[in-house]
């Protein structure tokens, strides 16, 4: 494994010896494929599209990271940025690697959740655009473009990953093929129709049975959080260890979110309410600015008020996004009747 290491520690100083334009490339890619970009950006935005497009994306968003902060717990991946100097690589061979602000995460490395749940929760649009291209035109290039967009979006994300220390090659490669075969197989299991109590259930198990995991791992005498202490100790500058990299905050961003889609099931539209193409529009502009707005609010720096916090912003979206403001995008766009007309 260490030559393996070795071998990704070399390839990221190849990566970074690019011109000055592709290191800002690559932080701007790692920093859009941020896993919480499928439940603020691309969530609202299918759910818009269509309706089943846009619950599969984040039912299968938060059942790949929950699955991800699993497969991080039990198979210890290291992450370059701290393995570089706790193997004493450093003191052996010379090496020129530079940390950014979004190398220091704090959970263990393997499989990269990047490419794993970007992976993953994209599939089901990929697939539906597939589906619309495949519709409008007979050209072969024209019906494989979201294929295509998708495997070169997955490249640049896992290079990315390479490029900032986060991942080592074999991390990436690992993610983006559980990604894909979570995507494949979820799309189909998508609870699109379920009761509020499903998703309440949902949310109860991913948060409880994280916990208990967390409990039974260290009561086996399982240093279960040693990655936020390798993190600490490695990351160049402690300002750049963030609270949202952190295994629970995933496990809570997951559970919020199937909370949210409970609370957009028990009030759903109307029957017989649908948007029209400029009301979706409007909609996917209304609930963009409505998500990223409640994620810029500021959260408590105590953890428990952090984690507590944030369950509740996560169960917020779905809701504002499904409920809420297609609710009011034909509220304004129902035709108002003059008092006097007869």
């Amino acid at each position: 494994m260490d030559a393996l290491h070795a071998a990704g520690i070399r390839f990221a100083e190849v990566l970074q010896s690019g011109p000055p334009w592709l290191e800002k490339f690559w932080i701007s890619v790692t920093s859009l494929a941020d896993p919480k970009c499928i439940f603020t950006v691309c969530f609202p935005l299918a759910y818009f599209l269509d309706r089943k497009v846009g619950v599969s994306v984040l039912w299968i968003g938060l059942v790949s990271e929950w699955l991800n902060v699993v497969l991080k717990w039990f198979l210890f991946g290291e992450r370059p940025f701290w393995w570089v100097y706790e193997s004493g690589f450093t003191s052996k061979e010379p090496v020129t690697l530079r940390q950014f602000p979004v190398s220091c995460e704090t959970g263990p490395g393997s499989p990269s959740g990047h490419c794993m749940i970007t992976g993953a929760a994209l599939w089901p649009l990929v697939t539906a655009l597939t589906a619309l291209a495949a519709g409008r035109s007979r050209r072969l290039a024209v019906r494989l473009s979201p294929c295509g967009a998708y495997a070169l979006l997955l490249l640049a994300v896992g290079l990315s990953r390479v490029f900032v220390l986060a991942h080592f090659p074999h991390q990436v490669v690992g993610g983006v093929l559980a990604g894909v075969a979570l995507g494949w197989g979820l799309q189909a299991r998508t609870p699109t129709d379920h009761a509020p109590g499903f998703f309440v259930a949902t949310a109860l198990a991913l948060l409880l049975g994280s916990l208990a995991l967390h409990s039974l791992v260290i009561a086996t005498g399982i240093d279960i959080d040693w990655s936020i202490r390798l993190a600490t100790k490695w990351c160049s500058n402690r300002a750049w260890l963030r609270l949202d990299t952190r295994p629970f905050a995933s496990v809570c961003r997951d559970a919020g979110s199937a909370l949210g889609l409970g609370l957009a099931a028990g009030f759903p539209l109307p029957r017989g309410q649908r948007l029209d193409p400029r009301q979706r529009v409007a909609g996917a502009v209304l609930a963009l600015g409505a998500v990223q707005g409640l994620h810029r609010l500021l959260q408590p720096a105590d953890a428990a008020l952090w984690y507590g916090t944030s369950v509740l912003k996560y169960a917020a979206g779905p809701w504002l996004v499904a409920s809420l403001l297609p609710r009011l995008v034909l509220s304004l766009a129902r035709p108002r009747v003059s008092p006097h007309a007869e």
